[in-house]
């Protein structure tokens, strides 16, 4: 067996890759079986890597190495920056590559073939043990999901999200039920890869439509955190809250201390004043911009009352809704990260995206920037991302969903008489008795 150059006269080497996030026994049988074949070198998944196939790890990549480099029998921790171990075997020419034999099928089958592939170019070869029976890091770590999780752990998880992730894709939540649909939905997305949802946005729009009552700023805060504690109790992932105005200065710095309380990862505030009117009607109510200078004291306040780093404060500029343009936009955009803002919200009506498109790559790669794709919905995500967006927020889609289905439900009963046409369109009794754990 041929040894790699640097090597010559020591041990072989043995290179082993891993996430590690949630460590049991099977990566302990693994780096054993290393162990007996030579110097073994950890390919630690960088938080990206992981990130890029699923949910962002539990433990950052400094936490993990720490770790792993604790494990007898390890003797060096390198990162592996993508899934593909091919950059990392081509750099060290190990003796042997070790990984348990449950990839040989599926999705891992390809990247199996590049490292058999890799290996020969120097006759290194592929050691596979036999997986560890009724081991499983996934289903690990969705029981630990399950449990729950604290306040501070989901509070810090829009930052991670935003280190590793190119496009935070966020959806809308207004109770439990909904919130469960954002944790749990997933599915395949046009590149053929396995998607889901980031975190949750808790839109003032349909947590006071779902209550019956105008989108004026009616919906109190008190109501409004019953809301947030309910979404709480079945889910773990972050919350972006959806502030309004903020309110006043000082009742804004109040309301960052309990949003920051609770575990929320951020707060977004709209740089407008007087009656709250939906921005999405745009001039055809009357609506009033606050003073650029005046708002950004506003954040300044919210971010000194902040207990911790991890909270975000967003400031929403609405120059594009108001028809100020892009040059009044970006002077705004300016300030309050002057201000203290974390990062920017670009609210847009027009289909036509590209006066958002200019504001977004006038700050793109210098702060987090979100969007609120209502009003051009046609615009896909590679797009946006493409144009400097880092948050993608889906606002209002499961309320808007909802209520034509009730709708028809109610006008089948009263059309039929029975009930026997709606069920054939609604979820079965016994699936929504599943639906949440306890009913049993």
């Amino acid at each position: 067996m041929t040894q790699p150059d640097q090597k010559s006269g020591d041990a072989p080497t043995v290179y082993v890759a891993m996430s590690a996030d949630i460590l049991h026994p099977g990566h302990i049988n693994i780096i054993n079986e290393a162990r007996e074949l030579g110097s073994v070198i950890v390919g630690l998944l960088t938080d990206q890597a992981i990130a890029s196939y699923k949910r962002v790890p539990l433990m950052t990549y400094d936490e993990r190495r720490v770790v792993v480099e604790q494990i007898r029998g390890v003797d060096q921790v390198i990162p592996q920056a993508t899934l593909d171990y091919v950059p990392n075997l081509e750099a060290l020419k190990p003796d042997f590559v070790v990984h348990g034999d449950d990839w040989k099928e599926g999705v891992q089958a390809p990247v199996r073939q590049r490292v058999i592939d890799a290996l020969a170019q120097w006759g290194g070869t592929l050691v596979e043990p036999i997986y560890t029976p009724g081991i499983s890091s996934t289903r690990v770590q969705k029981t630990l999901i399950e449990i729950g999780t604290t306040p501070e752990i989901r509070r810090r998880y829009l930052k991670r999200l935003l280190a590793v992730r190119p496009l935070v894709r966020v959806l809308e939540a207004h109770n439990g039920l909904s919130g469960l649909i954002v944790e749990h939905a997933s599915g395949i997305g046009p590149a053929g890869s396995s998607e889901s949802f980031d975190a949750m946005w808790l839109s003032s729009l349909t947590d006071s439509t779902i209550k019956g009552r105008p989108d004026t700023e009616y919906v109190d805060l008190t109501s409004r955190m019953n809301t947030i504690q309910e979404i709480l109790e079945v889910t773990t992932k972050p919350i972006i809250y959806d502030g309004d105005t903020g309110g006043l200065p000082d009742h804004f710095a109040l309301k960052v201390k309990t949003l920051e309380r609770l575990g929320v990862s951020a707060v977004v505030i709209e740089d407008k004043v007087g009656p709250k009117r939906n921005s999405l009607f745009g001039t055809e109510v009357d609506q009033t911009q606050d003073d650029q200078v005046a708002f950004a004291e506003k954040i300044s306040m919210g971010k000194a009352a902040q207990a911790t780093d991890d909270f975000q404060i967003y400031a929403r500029i609405e120059s594009l809704i108001l028809g100020k343009g892009v040059d009044d936009a970006m002077s705004r955009g300016e300030t309050y990260l002057q201000g203290g803002s974390d990062g920017l919200l670009i609210h847009a009506r027009d289909r036509d995206p590209s006066s958002l498109y200019e504001v977004l790559n006038h700050f793109r790669g210098s702060t987090p920037l979100i969007v609120v794709p209502s009003g051009y919905s046609q615009v896909t995500e590679g797009e946006l991302l493409a144009n400097g967006a880092s948050i993608v927020i889906y606002a209002n889609h499961l309320l808007r969903a909802a209520y034509p289905a009730m709708l028809a439900t109610a006008q089948s009963i009263l059309g039929h008489g029975r009930a026997h046409e709606a069920d054939q369109t609604g979820l079965p009794i016994s699936a929504a008795l599943e639906l949440i754990p306890g009913n049993r």
